[in-house]
């Protein structure tokens, strides 16, 4: 057995340099992900390939190159074999209006096993959802919230969700959350993609940052936690020049550094190898290191790791 062969045997989602292009743009660029029980995080800023990789799993968009194998299924051909395993809740709403929602969940689970209709009412009563509405009277997030009761309610070892949680206020997205921990604690492998980062810091062990179609970063949150605690960030007036601070900073050693321009201020970003509280006291004491107007250490919120990574803020 080869090394792809073992790694797509162990993982609930194995991808090896899957690539998807539409014309001359290409969305997922050689992505590779092993994926094993749990819920692991995909984010990324719009555009970055992430909806699409994730149609790409399920077979609903056909990859240009690459392998995949879903619960143990390889993805080939028509991708029924991969639909047995997994359950998908897309990111687009495109639903059918006139059909109450009783009779849409009906919909979506056909050729699902028969007691899934039955696991599909219990979670939209638990999210309070009336079954006996048309969908169109439904707010974008309770169709969303349908969705999902319909990706949750079959017994398959994966489950793929696209913004599962959009459109949501703070309760409801409590809820789902709630119910997505349940059942990753039997056992499911989860892959959510999300732009509410807070939330995504709670529910997942391990979160994979994409951008231009490329996985950039695979971490669990216990190495973002301890990336939280030796970071040291301080910030300085736009007027002072970046080069001479990130040069001055340099000299000190045992750091790794960044440096953006955020809201009028230069942010300069060091993780420290050793002790944050010791090197920052160090580089204050430097003479040639003009006053920082703030000065931050011993926490990274994942918003602030998405900035760090894509230059852009989070939400």
């Amino acid at each position: 057995m080869n090394a792809s062969q073992h790694s797509s045997t162990l993982s609930a989602i194995h991808a090896k340099g899957v690539v998807r292009r539409f014309g001359d743009k290409v969305a997922v660029a050689g992505m590779d992900l092993d994926v094993g029980p749990g819920i692991t995080g995909l984010l990324g800023p719009n555009g970055s390939g992430k909806s699409t990789f994730l149609r790409c799993l399920y077979g609903v968009t056909r990859p240009d190159a690459g392998e995949i194998v879903v619960g143990g299924a390889r993805l080939v051909g028509d991708g029924v074999a991969v639909r047995l395993q997994a359950a998908y809740a897309p990111g687009e709403i495109a639903l059918y209006g006139e059909l109450r929602a009783d009779e849409h969940l009906q919909w979506f689970l056909r050729g699902r096993e028969s007691n899934a209709w039955q696991r599909a009412l219990e979670y939209a009563q638990r999210l309070e959802l009336p079954l006996r509405k048309r969908v169109r009277t439904y707010s974008h997030g309770m169709k969303r919230q349908l969705m999902l009761c319909a990706a949750l309610a079959p017994q398959v070892p994966v489950r793929i969700l696209d913004e599962p949680t959009e459109g949501l206020d703070p309760s409801k997205r409590g809820a789902v959350l709630q119910l997505l921990q349940e059942d990753a604690a039997r056992g499911t492998a989860i892959l959510l993609s999300s732009h509410h980062l807070g939330e995504v810091d709670r529910v997942c062990a391990r979160l994979v940052f994409v951008q231009a179609g490329r996985i950039i970063a695979n971490e669990t949150a216990a190495t973002v936690r301890e990336r939280a605690a030796r970071l040291v960030r301080l910030s300085f007036a736009s007027t002072v020049a970046e080069d001479s601070v990130k040069q001055t900073l340099q000299s000190l050693g045992g750091a790794t550094l960044s440096s953006m321009v955020v809201e009028d201020q230069l942010r300069v970003s060091a993780q420290v190898a050793g002790e944050p509280r010791e090197w920052l006291a160090r580089a204050l004491a430097l003479p040639a290191l003009p006053a920082p107007t703030t000065i931050e250490h011993g926490r990274l919120s994942l918003a602030e790791l998405y900035r760090e990574l894509y230059g852009v803020e989070g939400c």
